[in-house]
């Protein structure tokens, strides 16, 4: 994500301590107490200084073990926590500060959320589900019944408007959801764990509708995870988290590149290296004779290409985009070198 991109998003060495006088500790030892004299105190150390920017149309995912964190990061972004110390802005206003009122008309305007549990009520059918936010709004009927029939369709429903919650499978119940948190057409879409109560190929099946979904609108997204398999594939970037503190941030490949702890690199060793590391990443200095025929662009996932760069004699050629010129060159020798595992070499 370039960093001229403007920054949706923001937390300032944000806190959450669970205990008794937890301010007053933190600021009696400077607010930067040991992980040890955290236990002394008989506190908990939730999220530890935690300093992070969300660009505009990022997907940022926040992810760790159960226990690291993430979620009450994310809670405190939004203020359903209240930290112990630290600032949250959203687009230059602190969060921190906000009043009651101004907190409410930011989630029913500004901040979609969709937890891991659906929370569908069940005596509405799906359209009323995903009209009841515009409800409390105080939307007209006419106007909420609209708007909550086009995220309907946008998620894949139209036909079951009518539907209850009980008649649909999990998959189903998700969409209406993220359908819900849609109708208010957030500028910022916080989402924990929505996946990880399905079936596998229902989770796979709900990932590609995200990722569609956000092809289309362009959110700003906090999403929060413990599947690193999940989060290399939507992150722009990720946030690393152990103990409630953030070990390190960066893109799926920076980070199975060159991890900054040894916590990340055992966090990421077993991910398949093609899935991750891109032709750029990996491609040398081209010769001068390479020809620009079957070139391969530099974003492009080794994975993607791997087994028509095998088919190939020679190196094939890498561009920054189709039509450009060559930048660079991929060997046959360093795409197995890659792939070996996956193809039991």
């Amino acid at each position: 994500m370039p960093q001229s991109q403007a920054v949706k998003l923001e937390c300032r060495n944000i806190w959450k301590l669970f205990g008794n006088d937890s301010e007053r500790f933190l600021k009696s030892h400077n607010f930067s107490p040991t992980t040890e004299q955290i236990a002394e105190a008989g506190l908990i150390g939730a999220v530890r200084d935690a300093n992070f920017e969300i660009y505009d149309g990022e997907i940022f995912v926040i992810m760790g073990l159960s226990g690291s964190g993430k979620s009450t990061l994310v809670r405190c972004m939004s203020r359903l926590i209240e930290p112990t110390s630290g600032e949250a802005f959203f687009d230059g206003q602190d969060l921190i500060k906000a009043s009651d009122k101004e907190l409410i008309e930011l989630r029913r305007h500004k901040i979609g959320m969709v937890f891991q549990h659906f929370a569908l009520l069940p005596h509405l059918n799906v359209l009323q589900n995903v009209a009841f936010p515009l409800e409390i709004q105080g939307v007209d009927r006419r106007t909420r019944e609209l708007r909550a029939r086009e995220v309907v369709e946008l998620v894949g429903l139209k036909g079951r408007e009518k539907y209850y919650p009980r008649e649909l499978s999990g998959g189903q119940q998700q969409r209406v959801g993220i359908a819900r948190s849609l109708a208010v057409e957030p500028d910022v879409w916080l989402l924990d764990e929505p996946f990880s109560a399905l079936d596998p190929l229902i989770r796979r099946e709900m990932q590609d509708e995200f990722l569609r979904l956000q092809s289309l609108l362009h959110k700003t997204i906090a999403f929060i995870t413990h599947d690193f398999s999940e989060a290399i594939r939507l992150a722009d970037r990720i946030a690393i988290m152990k103990d409630g503190l953030i070990e390190q941030i960066g893109t799926p490949e920076d980070l199975v590149t060159s991890p900054a702890t040894d916590y990340v690199a055992e966090f990421t060793k077993e991910i398949p290296r093609g899935k991750v590391l891109s032709v750029r990443a990996v491609m040398q200095p081209a010769s001068e004779t390479l020809s620009d025929k079957g070139a391969i662009p530099a974003a492009t996932k080794v994975e993607l290409i791997a087994a028509d760069v095998l088919d190939q004699e020679i190196p094939v050629a890498v561009v920054e985009h189709d039509g450009g010129p060559v930048i660079g060159m991929l060997t046959q020798k360093m795409v197995r070198s890659i792939m070996a595992p996956r193809l039991g070499e």
